[in-house]
């Protein structure tokens, strides 16, 4: 059965509710961190002392006064290809070459919002991935009417969530509670900017938790009937201590507008996810190398089994650590590392939790015997996130870069391994509109050589706001200077 689903920019996605397909089999747990760790945390773990609550519920309106000011307006910048024209007739119209050449327009730059919330004072702010992704500018507006520049310290698309930084400190915050004590029935608020109105707040109550929507492999939402519409992605979702208990993240709708059917990342999952992102930038996740399914009614009368709990072995990737733990397909995953598989979306998050390295107890279920095996956790390996944090300051500088090795000065036909080559320019960014191109080599930024990529996202991040950084390109055979 099918399901529409949108985020704050009203795109349309069409998710399966009960097919789940996990090719990796690695997830994101919501109850367990990646590493015990006694630093103090990123964000702040207090509750709201607040008057005595009313006999009919929350006092919400003390809450709200206290946690208002602590959510924020994101606005963003990105560009977006402009639609094509067809020729009405099809595409075996003589003239349909013509409208194809004639609707060619250059990018255009879009503009959109959303939400987000202050986690600790210094300036870091909490949001969804898809609020900032392909964005050449973000702008955070706080309560008390500033407008301040924000980067993106990490993303985590498999996750939606991703971690700003303002350059402001004092700021209000809301705290973080403990997602995996919410009981279906308590009363939440929801506070973010729908549809642009800016510090709207609504209330409900948690409808669900555990929803798997089909939105990534790492599903496990709170579902709400707090009214959440299109510009609240990103803003928290708050229990009655006045903690942040979810990350507004998605709608049922069929219309684009709030039916009473919304979803939020579960804080415990963001806690994990935002101190990754604090340290490193992205996310490492622990990989098994299987893919799982359901096990249904149907399924388990076939394998003999007489109940539908645990995970289903489709595939055993070769070379994985579930194959050298002796794992096969037709296995039942029915615990890992100690910990009960109740049903195949559970997995996912314990192996992603798992560090690397880490050897652990799996059992499984094999022609009707239990079998118990030692699978060594590898990890996952996400390219992606390579390329985000190879992308020196995106949303500062535009350019997508990395380091020249041997092989990338004879591909260019370089003298020396100096510097790094652009190998991306985002259009409509800083170093698209100063000119710089695709296989141009950074050599220099304000002067001080670039000896690799983390050099030139150290140099960029220290240079101040509202000053063109003078660069140094190497292009073809000879250097010049360029202001970004």
């Amino acid at each position: 059965m099918s399901r529409f689903f949108r985020n704050h920019r009203g795109k349309l996605a069409i998710t399966a509710l009960v097919a789940l397909a996990l090719a990796t089999g690695v997830g994101l747990g919501p109850h367990l961190g990646f590493t015990a760790s006694a630093r103090t945390p990123l964000w702040s773990e207090r509750t709201v002392d607040v008057a005595a609550a009313p006999a009919v519920g929350p006092n919400w309106v003390e809450l709200v006064s206290k946690l208002k000011p602590a959510v924020v307006n994101v606005s963003t910048k990105r560009m977006e290809a402009r639609p094509h024209m067809r020729s009405p007739f099809g595409s075996g119209d003589p003239f349909d070459q013509f409208f194809r050449e004639f609707g060619d327009q250059p990018r255009r730059s879009v503009r959109s919002m959303g939400s987000g919330f202050v986690i600790n004072a210094n300036g870091h702010i909490l949001t969804n991935n898809h609020v900032v992704d392909g964005t050449t500018e973000i702008t955070v507006k706080l309560s008390d009417g500033r407008e301040l520049s924000a980067k993106v310290v990490g993303r985590d698309p498999k996750t939606d969530l991703a971690l700003l930084k303002v350059d402001a400190t004092g700021l209000p915050t809301i705290a973080l509670g403990d997602s995996s004590e919410l009981k279906v029935g308590e009363p939440v608020m929801a506070i973010g900017n729908p549809f642009g109105l800016e510090q709207t707040v609504t209330t409900g109550i948690v409808s669900a938790t555990g929803r798997v929507i089909g939105q990534g492999p790492y599903d496990d939402f709170v579902q709400t009937d707090a009214s959440i519409n299109p510009g609240n992605s990103g803003g928290p979702l708050i229990n009655a201590r006045g903690q942040a208990i979810g990350i507004n993240a998605a709608i049922f709708s069929q219309t684009g507008g709030s039916v009473g059917i919304g979803f939020a990342i579960p804080s415990n999952l963001a806690k994990t996810v935002v101190t990754q992102l604090a340290d490193t930038g992205h996310v490492s996740r622990g990989w098994l190398g299987v893919s799982i399914q359901s096990l249904t009614p149907e399924l388990a009368k076939s394998f003999g089994l007489t109940e539908t709990t645990g995970a289903l072995v489709g595939s055993v990737t070769d070379d994985s650590p579930a194959m050298k733990a002796g794992i096969k397909a037709g296995d039942i995953i029915t615990e890992f590392d100690g910990h009960k598989v109740a049903r195949s979306e559970t997995l996912p998050r314990l192996v992603a939790e798992t560090p690397a390295r880490r050897e652990v107890p799996v059992t499984v279920l094999r022609d009707g015997k239990t079998m118990k095996l030692t699978a060594k956790v590898a990890k996952l390996d996400e390219p992606d996130q390579k390329v985000a944090s190879d992308a020196s300051e995106k949303g500062k500088l535009g350019v997508a870069v990395e380091p020249v090795t041997p092989a990338v000065a004879r591909e260019l036909g370089l003298k020396e391994t100096r510097g790094v080559v652009v190998r991306r320019v985002e259009d409509g960014g800083r170093a698209a509109n100063a000119g710089i191109r695709s296989g141009d080599v950074i050599l220099e930024v304000d002067r001080q050589p670039v000896k690799d990529v983390a050099a030139l996202k150290r140099i960029v991040d220290k240079h101040p706001n509202g000053t063109p950084l003078l660069l140094l390109l190497q292009r073809e055979d000879g250097t010049m200077y360029l202001a970004v």
